[in-house]
């Protein structure tokens, strides 16, 4: 944890830096440690653990703007530091828009606490640890002579943050979190090599799924045995929530400030107008409490809230930070999501599989790319080709084509089943008409 002492350390840098020529100052100190064990084979292939404490100081001397880091944690050698940052942001080309945020958006405190840290997390023993990696490994290994090579890893974390701005925001944050994964490759028909993987995360040791994940991941690869192309054309395209932040990441990016004050957004001067379809709607949820992703307060310390992102293809926002902001000319709101949630159908997964005559379900991306300036997008795909509600044959090496636009405005049904162990919680989506290139 960040203790007091630090706490008036980091004050004291902000302090010196105005006291030497700045005219702002933001420090953020940081503290935390991570281990991590992979298994390989049903063998320990690597263990690590590490941990961390860092400075961080923005100054703002003249009109110019450098960011500086150091794990030196000494006054007197801080005290170099400092000065040595100042007398290098005086040689940078003069960027007036970068100043400290508007002291009425910082967050003021007195929220009860969001609950992101777990109370255990130092009584765990490392023993235990291995034993999830080594218990994943072995629902892998020797099923089936099919398997080249099982690996599964634990990992988890904790960090704490202290922040504070010479014109007024001071505040704390921190979390913990846990991993657990299984990834395994198997001998195909052929040169193929199937592979796949599953996992999950959690902020809560107890919460953590510990069992099973290695069989997930058995059970999906030797579902990819016999895959190949089918004929071109349009299908209704089921993408699971394993992959459905993957198409929902296009239209963030569009939204930050960043791509709208470089113009590099398909959704450029946007706001307020119907972009998508009735059925999406995306709002950023920051305040759940035990939940990845929440928070009070942003990199810059503006103060997060309930904030609708598409409402019913209605786009109502932008992300835009202080320094874009100022470009833009434009209100700043917050620099990126927290908790993305997106509104929900009846139905989960198989449910929708079950809806579709004939489509395809889409369970993996192989590269590929969306065009930021037009939304245009070109996935590789892998997956299953389904008929009656049923899925019929395993498929790869197909590609599917499109706007974004006109993607999500042939969104037909949102499913009812994110994944709690991300801080996107987007379901499993069924769009209809979608180009999928094969054979």
């Amino acid at each position: 944890m960040i203790t007091r002492e630090n706490r008036n350390l980091a004050r004291w840098a902000m302090e010196f830096a105005l006291k030497n020529g700045c005219q702002g100052s933001r420090v953020t100190l940081y503290n935390g440690s991570n281990s991590s064990f992979e298994i390989r084979d049903m063998k320990v292939d690597r263990l690590q653990q590490a941990t961390e404490s860092s400075l961080v100081i923005q100054l703002f001397v003249d009109g110019r703007y450098g960011s500086f880091s150091t794990n030196r944690l000494d006054k007197a050698e801080l005290e170099k530091f400092i000065l040595n940052g100042i007398a290098s942001t005086r040689y940078l080309a003069e960027d007036t828009a970068r100043t400290l945020p508007d002291p009425s958006l910082y967050y003021k405190g007195g929220r009860p606490d969001l609950q992101l840290f777990d109370p255990k997390f130092d009584s765990i023993n490392p023993d235990d640890k291995v034993g999830l990696a080594m218990k994943a490994c072995s629902e892998m290994l020797g099923k089936d002579d099919r398997v080249i090579s099982a690996n599964s890893s634990f990992e988890d974390e904790k960090w704490f943050k202290y922040m504070v701005a010479s014109n007024g925001f001071e505040g704390d944050d921190s979390s913990s979190s846990y991993s657990l994964v299984a990834s395994l490759s198997i001998q195909g028909e052929g040169e193929a090599r199937p592979s796949s993987y599953w996992y999950d995360s959690s902020l809560y040791y107890d919460r953590l799924i510990k069992m099973g994940i290695g069989t997930k991941a058995f059970d999906r690869v030797f579902q990819k045995l016999g895959q190949q192309k089918i004929n071109s054309g349009k299908y209704p395209m089921l993408v699971d929530n394993m992959g459905s932040a993957r198409l929902v990441s296009p239209l963030i990016s569009a939204i930050y400030g960043s791509s709208i004050q470089q113009k590099n957004s398909f959704l450029l001067d946007k706001l307020n107008e119907k972009v998508l379809g009735d059925n999406v709607t995306l709002i950023d949820e920051p305040h759940q409490m035990r939940t990845p992703g929440a928070r009070y307060f942003d990199n810059e310390g503006i103060a997060t809230k309930r904030l609708p992102v598409f409402e019913e293809g209605v786009l109502k926002t932008y992300f835009i930070d202080t320094y874009n902001a100022n470009k833009l000319n434009m209100p700043a709101t917050i620099s990126s999501p927290s908790i993305l949630t997106m509104q929900m159908g009846e139905k989960d997964c198989d449910q929708l599989l079950a809806s579709i005559d004939k489509g395809i379900w889409v369970t993996g991306f192989n590269g590929g790319n969306c065009n930021s300036t037009t939304g245009d997008f070109s996935y590789g795909v892998e997956g299953f080709l389904i008929e009656n509600g049923q899925l019929s044959q395993p498929i790869s090496e197909m590609n599917i084509t499109g706007n974004m636009l006109t993607l999500f405005n042939n969104l037909v049904e949102a499913g009812n089943d994110p994944r709690n162990s991300s801080s996107w919680k987007i379901p499993s989506l069924l769009f209809d008409g979608v180009d999928f290139s094969g054979l």
